[in-house]
């Protein structure tokens, strides 16, 4: 994957738009499995770094895969970096397959629910409600860029139909929103939606057995049954896949809007990334409703920042909406 390497102050990294207009940035978490059990200090820097930065910050998605063994020591790591934006910044995050069973045997997330309790986030700013009351698995959260209202919807690893139910209902119930599918499986690395022939698909783990209400959905499923259908929703975030760890598609739905799309993944075993380097990606939203689209990574040993950005993004990750 080429990249070009361009250096930034941390104060022109997060006023990228022009001078004479408001911008907003929301920041995304990728896969942060490799962090939790090998670089922790590399997570609790990436949230340092938003943390110190929250004026310039309205939101942060992460895209799940917080472990990568579902164990208690990765668990509890997970829980420190992220708490460091307690207070400071308002989140959201979703299970992904390492984080329930053993990956994603079953729909097993009692750890995930102990590290982040429900009791705890459902005080949090912008939180709505949840799929199942003292469950953190499925989740929305409202806030506000601009005269932009935002509704997050973080579904789990390949959600089931009862959830893509529920998920309906609240995208009804908040039409004059613009919608976030945050969720941690979607996008493939070849600019498609996962589906059939694809690796790593939710019906490739024991979840994938399960029939009926519980039948997981992989990500063109997911776009039939759910996102084609709201003229409010605007983007779908996720991770998860490999090869180059990247994928954007921009697709119509069912009322002619225009619905953007994207995978980013940085952990230890996308392609030329060893899965140490801390990258983030940050959405810079303006008045003007343009979409600006950078990934970054937090030198956390150095005190400059250093945007690095895919040459194969330049053009096309500048949305109009």
């Amino acid at each position: 994957m080429k990249m070009y390497f361009i250096g930034f102050v941390l104060l022109a990294l997060l006023h990228v738009s022009c001078s004479e207009e408001k911008s907003y940035n929301i920041v995304l978490l990728p896969d942060t499995q490799t962090y939790t059990s090998l670089y922790p200090q590399i997570f609790k820097a990436q949230t340092q770094w938003i943390a110190d930065n929250a004026d310039n910050i309205s939101f942060v998605l992460h895209h799940g895969d917080f472990t990568d063994g579902n164990n208690e020591k990765q668990w509890s790591n997970a829980a420190e970096a992220m708490s460091i934006m307690d207070g400071k910044v308002p989140y959201s995050f979703v299970i992904g397959n390492h984080d329930e069973g053993v990956n994603s045997d079953t729909r097993d997330t009692r750890l995930f629910n102990t590290y982040f309790p429900y009791k705890k986030y459902s005080q949090a700013e912008g939180f709505g409600g949840a799929f199942e009351t003292g469950k953190m698995d499925n989740t929305w959260h409202i806030f506000q860029t601009g005269n932009i209202k935002w509704l997050v919807l973080s579904l789990e690893f390949g959600p089931r139909n009862k959830v893509l139910a529920w998920a309906d209902s609240i995208i009804r119930q908040y039409n004059t929103h613009k919608v976030i599918i945050n969720t941690h499986a979607y996008m493939y690395s070849d600019n498609t939606r996962m589906g059939e022939g694809d690796g790593w698909l939710p019906q490739d783990y024991g979840i994938g057995k399960l029939t009926g209400e519980d039948t997981a959905n992989n990500g063109e499923e997911m776009w039939d049954k759910l996102i084609s259908q709201h003229s409010n929703i605007l983007l779908v975030c996720s991770g998860h896949i490999l090869h180059e760890g990247s994928g954007r598609l921009v697709s119509e739905g069912v009322h002619g809007n225009k619905v953007y799309q994207m995978l980013a993944n940085y952990q230890d075993g996308v392609d030329n990334i060893k899965g140490d380097t801390g990258f983030l990606r940050i959405l810079t939203i303006t008045l003007t409703k343009r979409i600006d689209i950078k990934t970054i990574f937090y030198p956390y040993s150095k005190e400059l920042t250093i945007t690095i950005v895919m040459s194969s993004l330049l053009k096309t990750l500048i949305y109009n909406f």
